[in-house]
């Protein structure tokens, strides 16, 4: 496998990193602090192409394979994680549109989505359905041309903020296979919002319930066929557990920097910190997981472009590894920082707040296991070595 970059990918990374230098690094922090959602800015990035990196240009998307788009998203997770993982969540919604969508509604939403004039949520967790997506209860029933939509969605990213939101909803019998996906406008009435949770990290972001009263979405907003939304949501999960993973990733990395920048300008006992072995230990295993972690994204993105059948199971083990690693080396960094690292005068503790939930959400990496030992556990597991 050639892992050296071409000429466009090069490129693709050289615009992301001066959008992240220049729009996202600088306003971080303030974000976080004062939970601003960079509404503007996201629509900065649309105008770049950021808004629909892996949709199809048929809708105005750029129609990047997952590795591409994993190389931009590592670059402006450097500059903020939470504003990079909004965007990671509207491609994926996006891209559902792009692909999913009949004609009429791919017009009225797609060069909308793709150019972040509208910016989408993704509605699939409920109160009762975390890990177990398949049971969720929020239904939606045909009534004529409409389909009637009653339940409700929680931990929703972006949910009061965003323009539209893309549903998965039961139109059918119980587990799988009688979940829908739909387009919803997320203005519609009889659209509820909860109040936006305080959290540990991702501040720059609002997350919210979404409660549906007696919605009524045109039969046209369907995704697919009935029937297919769990399917839809499963090829979606797969390249977001890639995208948190490059966002956790990009995240590790700036913390990495910050750090070897630190320690070579802090000076204890007469020289600078980076000269004891202690500290050059730490730095070399820090350097050492990244660049695993690095490969381990790139390898289970290339399996997705190329549909490589245990293409799953390496977004799984991706997001599993890298998502652990990025909050490991995220920690250690501020631990170079020392006492520096705990106040919010420096940016390290920002980055291991942001970090954490990377574990938890498109799946926690409890779940990434399962998925990871069912397949190792099949008679063919050698094909997964």
């Amino acid at each position: 496998m050639n892992f050296d970059l071409n000429e466009d990918q090069t490129a693709y990374i050289e615009l992301a990193q001066q959008f992240s230098a220049n729009e996202l690094a600088p306003n971080a922090a303030q974000w976080d602090a004062e939970a601003i959602f960079p509404i503007a800015t996201l629509k900065q990035a649309g105008e770049l192409g950021f808004c629909g990196l892996y949709s199809d240009p048929e809708i105005g998307g750029l129609g990047l394979s997952r590795l591409d788009s994993s190389l931009i998203f590592e670059q402006l997770a450097m500059g903020c994680t939470t504003t990079t993982a909004m965007l990671t969540i509207h491609n994926m919604a996006t891209w559902m549109v792009s692909d999913y969508a009949n004609a009429a509604t791919k017009a009225k939403y797609g060069e909308q989505l793709t150019s972040g004039e509208l910016l989408a949520s993704y509605c699939l967790t409920e109160p009762n359905a975390g890990s177990d997506a398949a049971s969720l209860t929020t239904k939606a029933v045909k009534d004529g041309d409409v389909y009637v939509m009653t339940g409700s969605k929680v931990f929703i990213s972006g949910a009061g903020e965003t323009d539209v939101l893309v549903v998965m909803a039961r139109t059918g019998e119980p587990g799988a296979k009688g979940v829908s996906a739909f387009v919803v406008d997320a203005n519609a009435e009889g659209i509820s919002y909860g109040r936006r949770e305080d959290k540990m990290g991702w501040n720059a972001q609002p997350t919210r319930m979404v409660n549906f009263d007696q919605v009524r979405v045109p039969a046209s907003n369907l995704l697919g066929n009935e029937g297919d939304g769990f399917t839809i949501a499963m090829k979606g999960l797969d390249g977001g557990r890639i995208n948190i993973a490059t966002v956790g990733l990009g995240t590790a990395q700036q913390a990495m920097n910050d750090a070897l920048a630190y320690v070579n300008d802090r000076k204890q006992f007469g020289k600078s910190i980076a000269a004891f072995q202690g500290m050059q230990f730490k730095l070399a295993d820090m350097n050492t997981e990244m660049v695993a972690a690095r490969q381990m994204v790139r390898l289970a993105a290339f399996k997705l472009d190329n549909k490589d059948p245990d293409a799953s199971t390496y977004c799984a083990m991706a997001k599993r590894f890298v998502t652990d690693v990025g909050y490991q080396v995220c920690d250690e960094a501020l631990q170079c920082f020392g006492g520096n690292g705990y106040i919010k005068e420096f940016p390290m503790e920002r980055y291991l707040r942001d970090s954490r939930v990377h574990r938890i959400l498109e799946g926690t990496n409890e779940i990434m296991r399962v998925i990871i030992a069912r397949r190792i556990l099949l008679a063919d597991s050698q094909a997964i070595l």
